[in-house]
């Protein structure tokens, strides 16, 4: 809390002139405005001819964007539709994001500044109200209500990011149902030529054959599982999400595939089964936590025969020295408890466990964005069915979600790995894997 010391400005004392909304967002923004803002008391700055404009629809909005400056405080206002974004879709806000980025840069205004802007909007609006209701808890309530990366705990975090709606994701994700990064083969391929083309990839860097055994972990709507099992692999699938193994398994039946897949509402760390010939972990990894990378790791060691194969396909930051908690808007929006690290610290937990030999890592990067755009593509092509299956809201939110990821992607403010490992037997043999990449790039 700040306090004042006798002779200081105080936020009550008159300091200047009241301000008007926009001259609020001026001041905090920098001035010299390229996009256009205008506010529910009339005021506006910015030139009249933006392409983009932000307009603060209600008091309620302000109150959001003043108790919660940044990121949070504009996602609460615009997921509420008490802020709109002028000239974006809102399946597809990324233009506006992009412009809005490059021109706002919001800064702490001078302690007299501040008391202005305080007296000009009223302390009113400095006192916290209920958030929208699809923001989950702040990371400190989960963490006094249940143990973080428990089976329960991370039961619950799937639960909300996963379980919206099939349908929904249907929408979104388009016929593949694969809510990870694709792999382009070229610049015009379509997302569901992508997707099919990173199964093929991961396929082909586990050395898998008919007959084979594989498992996979956090196997969403069981993409991975159909594609190895289409060729002759016998495939075991699991998922936290209820939703997902539901619609994964009747997929699994639809297509003929219960000979060799099935999969499992299950917690990962309750796979019994050993021996497997490999395991991909496909986007799971940032749920996990960065300091249980070493038991992860240790149980898919565990789960693999001598000379197996793991695949683990994860987000990741540019370093390995950057914190490894979301921020506040993904932590409550998008991916509760999710942790993001370097590559580098993924592939030593790997190494560190023993037994565990990286032959191959690659970044993605540039395909996750490509990928997020096609889901927005997809978002805009199916919005009136979005709403009616999840209401506003929740689709403005997995639009503006979706937008800002991809230009994180952009900005190399995240990336995507595949690391490639293989299980040593006690002699360092690594079952005769090929001197060279054996899988078309």
């Amino acid at each position: 809390m700040t306090t004042f010391k006798e002779g200081e400005l105080s936020p009550t004392s008159v300091v200047g002139p009241k301000l008007s909304l926009a001259e609020v967002v001026e001041a905090v923004a920098g001035g010299d405005l390229k996009v256009r803002v205008t506010a529910y008391d009339g005021s506006s700055a910015g030139p009249v001819d933006a392409e983009f404009g932000v307009e603060l629809l209600t008091p309620r909005g302000l109150t959001y964007l003043a108790t919660a400056p940044g990121d949070l405080g504009l996602a609460r206002a615009y997921i509420s539709g008490d802020l709109l974004l002028h000239g974006a879709h809102g399946g597809d806000p990324y233009d506006a994001l992009h412009a809005l980025s490059e021109d706002i840069s919001f800064h702490r205004p001078s302690a007299r500044m501040m008391a202005q802007i305080t007296r000009s909007i009223g302390l009113e609006h400095f006192k916290p109200i209920a958030p929208p209701p699809q923001e989950q808890l702040p990371r400190w309530r989960r963490i006094a209500e249940g143990l973080r990366h428990s089976k329960s705990r991370d039961a619950e975090a799937i639960h909300y990011h996963y379980d919206v709606s099939n349908t929904f994701y249907e929408y979104v994700l388009g016929s593949s149902m694969t809510y990870t990064c694709a792999c382009y083969p070229n610049r015009e391929a379509t997302l569901e030529e992508a997707q099919e083309n990173k199964y093929r990839l991961i396929f082909e860097k586990l050395k898998l054959k008919p007959g084979d055994r594989l498992l996979d972990i956090g196997c969403g709507w069981g993409s991975m599982v159909r594609y190895a099992a289409r060729r002759g692999v016998h495939v075991i699938g699991v998922t936290l999400s209820a939703e997902q193994a539901e619609w994964a398994q009747q997929a699994i039946i639809d297509q003929g595939l219960g000979e060799f897949a099935e999969v499992r509402h299950s917690d990962y760390r309750d796979i019994t089964e050993t021996g497997f010939d490999a395991v991909s972990s496909i986007g799971l990894t940032e749920h996990i936590g960065i300091h249980n990378y070493r038991s992860y790791f240790k149980f898919i060691r565990a789960k693999l025969r001598d000379g197996g194969i793991l695949l683990n396909h994860c987000i990741t930051r540019p370093d390995n020295r950057s914190r490894g908690k979301a921020g506040p808007f993904i932590d409550r929006y998008v991916f509760p408890d999710g942790e993001l690290t370097g590559s580098g610290t993924i592939i030593t937990a790997i190494q560190d466990i023993g037994s565990m030999e990286v032959v191959h890592e690659e970044n993605l990067r540039e395909h996750y964005a490509m990928t997020l755009r096609d889901w927005n593509k997809n978002l805009v092509a199916n919005w009136d069915g979005a709403l009616d299956e999840v209401g506003e809201g929740t689709a403005r939110l997995w639009g503006l979600y979706m937008a800002a990821c991809r230009l994180g992607f952009d900005r190399n403010i995240i990336q995507l790995h595949q690391v490639l490992a293989v299980k040593l037997d006690d002699k360092g043999g690594n079952g005769d894997l090929p001197l060279r990449p054996w899988w078309n790039a």
